[in-house]
Protein backbone atom coordinates (compact mmCIF):
# COMPACT_ATOMS: atom_id res chain seq x y z
CA UNK A 1 0.00 0.00 0.00
CA UNK A 2 1.56 3.80 -1.06
CA UNK A 3 1.69 5.26 2.37
CA UNK A 4 3.14 8.25 3.98
CA UNK A 5 3.83 8.87 7.44
CA UNK A 6 4.26 12.61 8.91
CA UNK A 7 3.80 14.69 11.80
CA UNK A 8 0.74 16.90 11.35
CA UNK A 9 2.23 19.86 13.34
CA UNK A 10 5.59 19.81 11.52
CA UNK A 11 5.96 22.84 8.94
CA UNK A 12 8.49 21.04 6.78
CA UNK A 13 5.92 17.69 6.15
CA UNK A 14 2.99 20.18 5.24
CA UNK A 15 5.09 21.63 2.90
CA UNK A 16 6.27 18.56 0.91
CA UNK A 17 2.78 17.21 0.93
CA UNK A 18 1.27 20.35 -0.61
CA UNK A 19 3.66 20.00 -2.92
CA UNK A 20 3.41 16.21 -3.99
CA UNK A 21 0.70 15.44 -6.28
CA UNK A 22 -1.58 13.02 -6.12
CA UNK A 23 -2.22 12.21 -2.42
CA UNK A 24 -5.39 10.72 -2.99
CA UNK A 25 -3.15 7.52 -3.81
CA UNK A 26 -1.95 7.24 0.04
CA UNK A 27 -2.94 6.40 3.41
CA UNK A 28 -1.74 9.36 5.37
CA UNK A 29 -0.66 8.28 8.74
CA UNK A 30 0.33 11.16 11.81
CA UNK A 31 2.82 8.90 13.26
CA UNK A 32 2.16 11.22 16.92
CA UNK A 33 -2.17 10.11 16.79
CA UNK A 34 -1.34 7.50 15.08
CA UNK A 35 1.86 5.61 16.47
CA UNK A 36 3.61 3.44 14.27
CA UNK A 37 3.53 -0.31 14.61
CA UNK A 38 6.18 -3.22 14.68
CA UNK A 39 4.60 -4.76 11.47
CA UNK A 40 4.62 -1.03 9.77
CA UNK A 41 8.28 0.35 11.02
CA UNK A 42 9.18 -3.88 9.88
CA UNK A 43 7.89 -2.94 6.08
CA UNK A 44 9.81 0.36 6.15
CA UNK A 45 12.88 -2.02 7.32
CA UNK A 46 12.53 -3.96 4.29
CA UNK A 47 12.54 -1.67 2.14
CA UNK A 48 15.55 0.72 3.60
CA UNK A 49 17.84 -2.18 4.79
CA UNK A 50 18.24 -0.58 7.91
CA UNK A 51 16.34 0.73 11.01
CA UNK A 52 19.33 3.67 11.35
CA UNK A 53 18.55 5.18 7.72
CA UNK A 54 14.96 5.70 9.45
CA UNK A 55 16.38 7.32 12.68
CA UNK A 56 16.71 11.11 13.15
CA UNK A 57 19.99 11.69 14.75
CA UNK A 58 18.82 15.53 14.80
CA UNK A 59 15.21 14.60 16.93
CA UNK A 60 15.51 16.84 20.49
CA UNK A 61 14.76 13.25 22.54
CA UNK A 62 18.25 11.79 20.87
CA UNK A 63 20.91 14.63 22.38
CA UNK A 64 18.64 14.76 25.78
CA UNK A 65 18.86 10.98 26.03
CA UNK A 66 22.80 11.49 25.03
CA UNK A 67 22.11 8.61 22.45
CA UNK A 68 25.17 9.62 20.74
CA UNK A 69 27.20 7.88 22.91
CA UNK A 70 25.16 4.78 23.06
CA UNK A 71 26.50 3.53 19.76
CA UNK A 72 23.33 1.91 18.77
CA UNK A 73 22.76 -0.98 16.95
CA UNK A 74 20.07 -2.13 14.43
CA UNK A 75 17.97 -3.68 17.26
CA UNK A 76 18.80 -0.08 19.61
CA UNK A 77 17.50 1.83 16.78
CA UNK A 78 14.21 -0.31 16.21
CA UNK A 79 13.39 0.08 19.98
CA UNK A 80 13.77 3.56 20.25
CA UNK A 81 11.78 4.04 16.86
CA UNK A 82 8.90 2.12 18.36
CA UNK A 83 9.14 4.19 21.48
CA UNK A 84 8.83 7.47 20.27
CA UNK A 85 7.20 8.93 16.79
CA UNK A 86 10.18 11.92 17.21
CA UNK A 87 12.96 9.30 16.14
CA UNK A 88 11.35 8.93 12.66
CA UNK A 89 13.16 10.59 10.11
CA UNK A 90 10.20 12.17 8.66
CA UNK A 91 8.24 12.10 6.16
CA UNK A 92 8.62 8.18 5.36
CA UNK A 93 6.73 7.63 2.11
CA UNK A 94 6.20 4.12 0.35
CA UNK A 95 5.21 4.45 -2.83
CA UNK A 96 5.29 1.31 -5.70
CA UNK A 97 6.87 -0.55 -2.96
CA UNK A 98 9.76 2.00 -2.76
CA UNK A 99 10.69 3.67 0.39
CA UNK A 100 11.86 7.68 0.50
CA UNK A 101 13.17 8.94 3.82
CA UNK A 102 13.88 12.35 4.64
CA UNK A 103 13.27 15.74 3.84
CA UNK A 104 16.30 16.53 1.42
CA UNK A 105 15.60 18.45 -1.53
CA UNK A 106 17.12 15.28 -3.62
CA UNK A 107 14.34 13.00 -2.04
CA UNK A 108 11.32 15.27 -2.20
CA UNK A 109 12.46 15.76 -5.97
CA UNK A 110 13.03 11.64 -6.24
CA UNK A 111 9.40 11.31 -4.75
CA UNK A 112 7.75 14.03 -7.30
CA UNK A 113 9.79 12.45 -10.25
CA UNK A 114 8.36 8.70 -9.20
CA UNK A 115 4.66 10.06 -8.68
CA UNK A 116 4.62 11.69 -12.34
CA UNK A 117 5.84 8.65 -13.85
Amino acid sequence: MNTIFYLKTCDTCKRILSELPGLERFELIDIKSQPITADQLDQMYQLSGSYEKLFSKRAQLYKELNLKEANLDEAGFRKYLLEHYTFLARPVIIFDHKIYIGNSAKNVEAVKAALAI
